[in-house]
C-alpha cells in the first residue's frame, strides 16, 4: 500500500469519525460502563463518545493519564477493542521512528500515538504539511501501517 492510499484510507476513517455522538456514563450499557471504571483507574475521564461503524455500535471513552490522551475504544459487550495512547517520537523503535519522519519530511510533526488493536501494535503520526494536515499510520518495522 502506497502513503497515499495511507493517508486517503485514514481520511475515510476521519470522515467515518465524524458520525460520533457524545454520550454520558449514564446512556452507555451496563457492559461498556464496568469496562470504562476499569480502564480510568488513574486517569481523568473527558468525555464518552458512540459510534457506528459496519453497523456495530461502539464506545469511545476519551481520557488524560500522567498528562497524555489514551482513548479507548470498547464494543458494547464491553470488550476493549483498540487503545489509542500519545507517545513521544524517541518511544518507538527505530524502524517507526525512520519511517514518520521519512514522511513527515517536508512538514511539521503534530502528534504519534501507539494503537493496539488486540495483540498488534503500530504508530500513527498526524503531519502538516502546506496548510494542510494529515495522517500517516506504520508497523513497528517502518512498514506501512493497518488503517481501519
Amino acid at each position: 500500500m502506497t502513503y497515499q492510499a495511507i493517508l486517503l484510507a485514514i481520511c475515510g476513517a476521519g470522515v467515518m469519525a465524524a458520525g460520533e455522538t457524545r454520550v454520558a456514563m449514564k446512556d452507555v450499557p451496563q457492559p461498556v460502563q464496568a469496562t470504562i471504571g476499569q480502564q480510568t483507574k488513574g486517569a481523568r475521564l473527558r468525555g464518552i463518545h458512540r459510534e457506528t461503524e459496519d453497523g456495530k455500535t461502539y464506545y469511545e471513552a476519551e481520557t488524560t493519564v500522567n498528562g497524555k490522551s489514551r482513548d479507548v475504544l470498547i464494543d458494547s459487550g464491553g470488550t476493549v477493542v483498540e487503545i489509542e495512547e500519545a507517545v513521544a517520537l524517541g518511544e518507538l523503535p527505530e524502524a517507526a521512528r525512520a519511517a514518520i519522519r521519512k514522511m513527515a519530511t517536508p512538514g511539521q510533526l503534530l502528534k504519534v500515538e501507539s494503537v493496539t488493536k488486540g495483540s498488534v501494535m503500530s504508530y500513527e503520526a498526524t503531519i502538516r504539511r502546506n496548510g494542510k494536515t494529515s495522517e500517516v499510520a506504520v508497523h513497528a518495522d517502518g512498514s506501512a501501517g493497518r488503517v481501519d
